[in-house]
């Protein structure tokens, strides 16, 4: 592709007022049904995206996170889908695209996780995990590719325990969380020409049902966190909202720590 000049992307240069709104938009949130998922489909509805999701288990908590979104105002859609089946983590990009006729934002946010020390993780467990957390998310942006505009947005969620080791057992997860940062970065470059911003959201401790605040992690957890307590899932869905608007539009290949200061 030839050199772009500053107005391919930024066609009004001069008193730029940046709009976050996404009205029009489409927007698919793998793992959407629950936690850190459903927090941000619901954002991004507000926000003015129609809104896809996928499940795995959950139809009936996919189905109330569906039905936050048409409170909103706006198309919402769930899709049963194993992000570690590769023909389901491509079709659903393609059916969120058949059914609303677009895409505009990928989030990749279902995950798997295995916490034990290395000795003990079964091989079928370090398949599963991968499968989920690294495959999964870049099947999926390799089928949204074809799609995105430019202006487009994949929005990773990391962790950051791919920033930081601070617990042992995190092993397997955090190496599959570092290799969603990697693919971020690549990927950025690769998809910047055509004004597609990538980037990985890593969130800290964050009370959800998967690492409850009250669990047995949690004191743990506390004692690396700068802020002293674990986070929102609401707070991890801002930070996505802010990148999928035009107030993210120049930020790409980059990594957003949404930790409390868990990896400071």
């Amino acid at each position: 592709m030839g050199q772009v000049n500053d107005t391919t992307y930024f066609p009004n240069k001069q008193a730029v007022v940046l709009d976050d709104r996404l009205d029009g938009k489409v927007a698919l949130v793998t793992g959407g049904s629950r936690g850190i998922g459903a927090a941000v489909a619901i954002r991004l509805a507000t926000a003015g995206a129609d809104v896809v999701l996928t499940y795995q288990h959950s139809v009936d908590q996919a189905e109330n996170v569906v039905a936050e979104v048409k409170a909103a105002g706006r198309r919402g859609l769930a899709i049963q889908a194993d992000s570690a089946d590769a023909t389901e983590a491509v079709s659903a990009v393609e059916r969120a695209v058949a059914e609303f006729g677009r895409l505009d934002v990928l989030v990749n946010n279902a995950g798997a996780a295995y916490f034990g020390t290395v000795e003990d993780i079964p091989v079928a467990d370090v398949d599963r995990v991968l499968a989920v957390n690294v495959r999964g998310p870049f099947l999926a942006a390799q089928a949204a590719a074809r799609h995105l505009p430019a202006g487009g947005r994949i929005i990773n969620i990391g962790s950051c325990a791919a920033e930081r080791g601070a617990l042992p057992g995190l092993t397997l997860y955090g190496m599959s969380k570092a290799a969603v940062a990697g693919l971020t970065r690549t990927l950025a470059r690769e998809l910047g020409p055509r004004g597609i911003t990538v980037n990985t959201v890593h969130p800290g401790p964050i009370d959800t049902d998967m690492n409850p605040a009250d669990g047995p992690a949690g004191d743990a957890n506390r004692q690396f966190v700068a802020l002293g307590g674990y986070g929102q899932a609401v707070d991890v869905a801002a930070t996505v909202a802010h990148l999928a608007g035009e107030s993210g539009r120049y930020i790409t290949g980059a990594g957003l720590a949404v930790d409390g200061g868990f990896a400071a």
